[in-house]
């Protein structure tokens, strides 16, 4: 069980606080309450530079990076649909130095054009390395617009264009720190072997300063809910896109458009794609791989958004077999789970399985800081111990009738890469 408290700063920074007293280190973990479903259509892909843009430096560290190895600490960041995160991890003795590092850059970031023109660049290298010369890295690309209409879901974090980040103008950035680089936008953990009180009255004095919020604010915020999106409209007739591409055979994609975070469906979601997909003894690695020889890997798993998400399965299809008949199989395989509710061994396997990976999740004092960011941002930060009980109320009869809502016909999304001939 984690121990945590939860403090509002006057500036409306949501600070929470655990004591680690299994390591010597300490973990300054500050969420953002953006991603990329909150940039505008025709300016993508900001989210994900921001978070480049962020280790560039302020007028008082000029060099973030620097001052993080100078205390023997690492640090990292990422950006997904939904939330911004960034994570330093150092020797407690560091954890003040850490705090005004996070302060310095959240309240006086330095974005000058030539900081703007660095980023612009490795985001464009980034793109063409990840996307555009990987294998089948277009991918979600390709998929995420096919399965959304409306959503702002159907951009991936690099963007629907990436024209948008590299004519980003340093106004641009501006605008978008400004509104979302805020204290009363973002949650704050610290993880470390201190008192509660240390931890907090340190976190006063490096970020008490920043600017106090436009608005009063609640407590008991629910952060991933307090913008409006444009909800995506139940799916009414199956999609299929087909690509030719360098790679190094043909691959199926299926995705279905499932519930948000918040429906009972979710955590059923997440079995099925638990059952179809995870290890050996799944079921299509079984009927395709193992038994049925279709293709060389399969997998499946759910995207995992607050908001609408995908369940997706993947399959990479053998030399000289054919994409329709892994198709037909993956289509055999869930209208099983919602024709015929699974076994109790079968569910209450992966539910071991889930609730052992989450466990061994927070095993370090850097992933539990992260978590409770996490989980507060959800709105209910003792979710941070309870899941895996949301997880155990899954029924054989529930994650059939979830299945049943899920595998529609007209809910299906079909991507197929083929290899390029020739």
């Amino acid at each position: 069980m984690i121990d945590w408290r939860k403090y509002i700063l006057a500036n409306g920074l949501t600070v929470l606080t655990h004591e680690a007293w299994d390591t010597p280190l300490a973990t300054v973990n500050v969420l953002y309450n953006v991603g990329a479903r909150d940039e505008e259509l025709n300016r993508t892909g900001f989210a994900h530079l921001f978070e480049h843009l962020m280790f560039g430096g302020t007028e008082r560290v000029p060099d973030y990076d620097a001052v993080v190895s100078s205390l023997g600490g690492e640090n990292n960041a990422f950006t997904n649909n939904d939330i911004t995160n960034y994570y330093v991890t150092i020797p407690v003795g560091g954890l003040q130095t850490a705090l005004e590092l996070e302060a310095d850059r959240m309240g006086g970031l330095n974005l000058t054009q030539k900081a703007l023109e660095v980023q612009q660049k490795v985001v464009k290298e980034e793109y063409n390395q990840r996307y555009m010369n990987r294998p089948y890295g277009d991918m979600w690309l390709l998929l995420r617009p096919l399965c959304y209409q409306v959503s702002p879901y159907r951009w991936a974090t690099i963007g629907a264009d990436i024209c948008h980040v590299a004519e980003a103008t340093l106004e641009d950035v501006r605008q978008f720190h400004e509104r979302f680089y805020r204290p009363d936008n973002a949650i704050l953990a610290i993880a470390a072997p201190l008192t509660h009180e240390e931890m907090v009255g340190m976190a006063e004095r490096a970020f008490g300063t920043l600017l106090r919020p436009r608005k009063r604010l609640e407590s008991d915020r629910c952060f991933a809910r307090e913008r409006e999106y444009p909800l995506e409209p139940t799916q009414v007739a199956p999609r299929r896109m087909e690509v030719e591409r360098d790679v190094p055979s043909d691959a199926v994609y299926m995705a279905w458009p499932m519930c948000d975070r918040y429906d009972s469906d979710f955590q059923a979601c997440d079995l099925i794609s638990d059952i179809l997909g995870t290890g050996n003894s799944s079921r299509l690695y079984r009927g395709m791989v193992s038994e049925g020889r279709l293709v060389s890997e399969s997998d499946a798993c759910i995207t995992g958004d607050v908001g609408q998400g995908l369940l997706m399965v993947s399959a990479k299809v053998r030399e000289g077999q054919d994409c329709e008949e892994v198709i037909k199989v993956i289509r055999s395989e869930v209208r099983r789970l919602a024709e015929s509710p699974v076994d109790a061994y079968e569910l209450e396997k992966v539910a071991n399985r889930y609730e052992s990976t989450f466990v061994f999740s927070q095993y370090k004092a850097s992933d539990r800081a992260m978590g409770l960011c996490y989980y507060t941002w959800l709105g209910d930060t003792s979710l941070v111990n309870r899941e895996p009980e949301m997880y155990r109320q899954v029924t054989p009869k529930k994650l059939q009738q979830a299945a049943r809502r899920l595998f529609r016909d007209e809910n299906e999304n079909v991507l197929v890469i083929r290899r390029r001939k020739g």
